[in-house]
């Protein structure tokens, strides 16, 4: 602080004072993170498929089966998957399995998509139909970028022995994407 002679008015003496600001800055460091978004699979909780007889073929389709990339990353590739457990009924005996070499699967073609890039079924016809006794390619994107999506109803054919027992089957058909 610097003081100032001391200055007359009248009869009060006035001293001046001149303040020295300390004035100070502080610095905030702002931090945020712009989060990515995720790369999702949805499909239906439970498909029935048709009813048939020993030696025949059951079939249906799943209900839609949807990839929905909102990575917002370029270029944006992601391929969808599918296996299939295999499929049984009371204990799951030796006659009570129909092994997943028996389930087969077609894509059929995109219901929709949304975005840039190229979208590909695995099998676009059923003359394409895959076993599924290891995964395989259900759909995928190339290119592109940004936000994208896709959608099919695939179809599932389980082809029946002739020496299975007579039930109502399940298994598992896992669609997955990366």
């Amino acid at each position: 602080m610097r003081i100032l002679p001391a200055v007359v008015v009248g009869a009060a003496v006035l001293t001046l004072a001149t303040v020295t600001s300390s004035a100070q800055a502080q610095d905030t460091t702002v931090t945020f993170t712009v989060q990515g978004a995720s790369l999702a699979l949805s499909a239906p909780a439970s498909a029935a498929l048709s009813n048939t007889t020993f030696g025949g073929t059951a079939t249906g389709q799943l209900g839609t089966v949807t990839v929905n990339d909102q990575r917002g990353v370029v270029p944006a590739p992601w391929t969808a998957t599918v296996t299939s457990s295999a499929f049984a009924t009371g204990a799951g005996g030796a006659n009570q399995t129909i092994p997943n070499s028996d389930v087969a699967y077609w894509s059929g073609p995109a219901a929709s998509t949304n975005g840039s890039g190229t979208f590909t079924p695995g099998q676009a016809t059923a003359a394409a139909a895959v076993t599924l006794s290891s995964a395989q390619t259900a759909f995928a994107h190339t290119a592109g970028g940004g936000a994208n999506s896709a959608s099919w109803n695939p179809t599932v054919l389980v082809n029946v022995p002739s020496t299975v027992a007579a039930g109502q089957y399940t298994g598992t058909i896992t669609h997955s994407v990366a």
